[in-house]
């Protein structure tokens, strides 16, 4: 059954993402930006006016007490995300938490759990299932006209501060195994339709200030045959951004965010592919449907829990590594 009354969410993060996040809700019909919250009440304030919504909080516990409030985005710092899942849950919302779901297994799991037992929708934010690109070829897939043999992928950013997408200072300090890596792990299993049975990872020196990896490489390999190739760096000044290479037996395809070119970089058309060229947009929008139609949405917590697996896996690889990294001559 369709509910079509107006669904009022509440947006969770004042930053980039947030605000993406608030321009792609105030285009979905029939929903409403209730309240916004962000780190502190004068930023929740700020955030509300430059996005026309007419009510701050100071804290996402306020939020989660509103009676009026059906649902929450998360557009907040990574490690508060499993926990305030968990709020969302608890507290009966319908959730949509933007990637990553968590930064541990334990805490993926809890979330599914969570989520099992209240019945009620909760998605990761995998903006990548939704960006018209990726879904073109996905069609493609599904048709039986394409098959993808290989996924050459670069993350690539220049973040040698711990700066945001807007070039402000950032409380909290971004992964990329379990932030940017997590992209591609699920869109490669979900492109593929095969699971992840191989994966591989070696990482760079950890930065002496921000305590991370700024360069890492992963390998995986699906169950049917497909591989993928996947190089992240946070030193890379350059073009920003991640750039998908689908090499397959009918053709090769570039995808750049909602863009998609020929192996040969002419412009491939995917206007048509759906009600908006916006990924995030698309996303927003199966979120609200699933709300409305009582069902699970696309990138739901169940869906992407296999990514997680694969990243935990990948850590414990990294984490056991003795070898020194570069190696050391003599």
């Amino acid at each position: 059954m369709t509910d079509d009354r107006t669904l009022r969410i509440a947006l969770a993060g004042g930053g980039a993402f947030g605000a993406k996040h608030a321009a792609a809700l105030k285009r979905i019909e029939g929903v409403e930006v209730a309240a916004v919250v962000s780190s502190s009440l004068e930023r929740a304030r700020k955030f509300a006016a430059e996005q026309g919504v007419g009510r701050a909080a100071a804290s996402l516990d306020e939020v989660l007490a509103m009676d009026d409030v059906d649902a929450v985005v998360l557009a907040t710092p990574t490690q508060l995300h499993a926990s305030q899942t968990l709020a969302c849950l608890e507290a009966g919302k319908h959730v949509q938490v933007e990637i990553p779901l968590a930064d541990s297994l334990g805490d993926a799991e809890a979330c599914l759990a969570a989520q099992e037992r209240t019945g009620l929708v909760a998605m990761a934010g995998h903006t990548r299932r939704f960006n018209p690109s990726h879904q073109w070829v996905k069609r493609r897939i599904d048709a039986g006209e394409f098959t993808v043999q290989q996924m050459d992928v670069q993350t690539y950013f220049f973040r040698r501060q711990n700066l945001n997408a807007l070039g402000e200072p950032r409380s909290w300090t971004d992964h990329l195994l379990w932030h940017h890596a997590a992209h591609t792990v699920d869109l490669f299993a979900y492109q593929t339709g095969s699971p992840i049975v191989r994966a591989n990872a070696i990482q760079g020196p950890v930065h002496p200030e921000l305590g991370i990896a700024m360069d890492m490489s992963i390998q995986l390999g699906a169950a049917n045959g497909a591989i993928c190739t996947l190089s992240l760096s946070f030193n890379n000044d350059g073009p920003l951004g991640t750039f998908f290479r689908y090499i397959g037996d009918t053709g090769t395809y570039l995808a750049r965010y909602d863009d998609l070119f020929t192996g040969k970089d002419e412009p491939i058309d995917v206007s048509g592919v759906d009600v908006s060229t916006d990924g995030i947009e698309l996303q927003d929008r199966e979120f609200v449907a699933a709300i409305r139609e009582g069902r699970e949405p696309n990138s739901s917590i169940a869906q992407v829990l296999a990514c997680y697996r694969t990243l935990a896996g990948l850590e414990e690889q990294l984490n056991a590594a003795t070898a020194p990294w570069p190696p050391r001559a003599g």
